[in-house]
């Protein structure tokens, strides 16, 4: 009888997702060991280079990343470097170092998304005051200013003038990352939508609906069912993540004032509470359950809603 499958889960901390992952992991028969980036070494003493706490001189059969710790840039670097490395020796990690580099960075998301061919608003990324008041001036309408490495709607920035742009100085990094406004209301509230992606297809979608054009469930949004399947912003969504590497993914989409659909963003590394509320779904059970099939190279085919697991 073979071993079960050995499985790091890469989380800052032991929060409600950490923990419904950990059971996932062992209901589908493999078992997991938490761990932050932080705890992880670099020892080249040791047969891998790597001290993992709980493998000993072994190395896990894979990695899934909940969620990073914060830090310095050196602390931080080191810890994508553990990623870079744990990839290196074969391990397949998720979502792999390269994939939340991309995804952290939004000017390096919305770089890929235009590389690929991907309707996005246009956005502008640059570190002087003049280049971004020039943005505002030949966008002929009001942009988003947003924290480069900002999530969840914090410190984000509705701007109309130049007049309205903060100095370097009192900005993120001063980084001026602008993205024209592309949101519409829908009578008194905003909306737009959250499709995730996990093992290349479209596994969960909610619409987001708020009083103000701050759509996250973080700044008091309301998680809704989609009223019915919309097969256009699943295959965007689906497009975005092969854009920036993710295997597993949030994708943030709205339909603009002429009811294109625009991907926003999109998350390496997203919460699944809004989700869950929103269909049901067991989201954890589906993100361990698409791992462990990589590993044992399963095809994961698109299942029908009704087949996915359900959250008890």
């Amino acid at each position: 009888m073979s071993s079960p499958l050995r499985i790091l889960l890469v989380s800052a901390r032991l929060d409600r997702h950490a923990r419904q992952l950990l059971t996932a992991f062992e209901a589908q028969g493999a078992t997991a060991s938490l761990a932050s980036l932080s705890s992880i070494g670099i020892d080249t003493d040791k047969p891998s280079g790597l001290a993992i706490p709980g493998f000993g001189d072994a190395l896990p059969d894979a990695v899934c990343v909940r969620t990073m710790d914060g830090g310095s840039f050196e602390a931080v670097t080191r810890r994508l470097a553990v990623l870079h490395g744990l990839k290196a020796l074969g391990v397949p990690v998720s979502n792999d170092a390269s994939a939340i580099e991309i995804c952290t960075d939004k000017s390096a998301t919305s770089f890929r998304l235009k590389a690929a061919g991907l309707p996005s608003p246009w956005v502008v990324c640059a570190e002087t005051r003049e280049a971004a008041e020039a943005a505002l001036n030949r966008a002929g309408g009001p942009m988003v200013l947003k924290p480069l490495f900002g999530s969840q709607g914090k410190g984000l920035k509705l701007v109309r003038d130049p007049a309205d742009l903060p100095g370097p100085e009192d900005i993120a990094g001063g980084v001026y990352y602008l993205q024209r406004f592309a949101a519409k209301p829908v009578g008194t509230r905003w909306t737009d939508y959250r499709i995730l992606v996990s093992a290349g297809r479209a596994v969960a979608g909610m619409r987001r609906e708020a009083a103000n054009w701050i759509t996250n469930i973080k700044q008091g949004a309301t998680a809704l069912p989609m009223v019915e399947p919309d097969g256009e912003l699943a295959e965007l969504a689906v497009r975005a993540a092969q854009a920036v590497g993710a295997d597993f993914c949030g994708v943030d989409l709205l339909r603009d004032t002429e009811g294109r659909a625009q991907i926003i963003e999109v998350n390496s590394m997203p919460a699944w509470t809004g989700l869950e509320q929103a269909t049901g779904l067991d989201i954890a059970a589906i993100r361990a359950a698409d791992l462990l099939a990589r590993l044992k190279g399963d095809t994961r085919e698109p299942e029908t809603i009704a087949s996915l697991p359900r959250a008890v």
